[in-house]
């Protein structure tokens, strides 16, 4: 069984941009590694390597979340921000996620601190793309007393661990894919592979248990034709 093809070739590239398109589609939406999208690979007529599977995740995995990004509607103005220690070479660093009222994640941001600088910087990316919200809910850390009253005064800033339990959900995924990863390698690996899992994955994981099986499959059928869409959009 081979993977259709109908879309011009990207330059200097050997497979078809819907082949290396599945082949990010594939990792991104599965809990699956390199060795996985080989084989699955090869099993539609397509012999690559690993290596050249992750060249090809890290090279457009960025493109389609930004695709992503650059399309999804304005943002719930109600945010839920926390954090989240992650091992890279055997030392401790944080994951800064936020996310809105609905679920959809807002962003992320690996650092190796977690203090009021590392709250500062983080919140200030939100505000910079996003405006300001209407209410910021986090846990207690102190850290983010201050970077929330001076860029968003006006915000209500609610610190309760238990109001904060839908973030701690979409934290799940990174560590599902942490396990598979043998943990994260560098900062800059982190960084690069969540920014684009945790878009991907807004697209292809709708909630399913608020939907009825209709639903459902038009929102499975819409995603697939975003991601059609930004495979025709891919440049070398």
């Amino acid at each position: 069984m081979n993977i259709p093809t109908n879309m011009p070739r990207l330059k200097g590239f050997r497979f078809s941009r819907e082949i290396i398109a599945w082949a990010v589609w594939a990792y991104h939406r599965f809990a699956l590694s390199t060795a996985d999208v080989e084989d699955l690979l090869a099993a539609r007529g397509v012999i690559v390597s690993r290596e050249t599977v992750r060249l090809w995740v890290n090279r457009f995995g960025r493109h389609f979340a930004d695709c992503i990004r650059r399309d999804r509607p304005q943002p719930n103005d109600k945010w839920h921000m926390d954090e989240v220690v992650i091992m890279i070479r055997g030392k401790k660093h944080w994951l800064w996620r936020a996310i809105d009222a609905n679920g959809d994640v807002l962003d992320i941001l690996v650092q190796s601190r977690r203090n009021a600088r590392a709250a500062r910087r983080f919140f200030q990316r939100l505000t910079e793309r996003f405006g300001e919200p209407r209410v910021v809910i986090t846990d207690k850390l102190r850290s983010y007393i201050k970077p929330i009253k001076s860029l968003a005064p006006k915000a209500d800033h609610r610190a309760h661990k238990g109001l904060n339990n839908v973030i701690e959900a979409s934290h799940r995924s990174t560590r599902k894919r942490e396990k598979i990863l043998g943990r994260f390698k560098s900062h800059r690996q982190a960084q690069r592979f969540l920014s684009a899992h945790d878009q991907i994955n807004l697209v292809f994981r709708p909630r399913r248990y608020q939907l009825n099986a209709t639903s459902y499959r038009h929102a499975r059928s819409d995603a697939f034709s975003l991601w059609s869409a930004y495979t025709a959009e891919m440049v070398a």
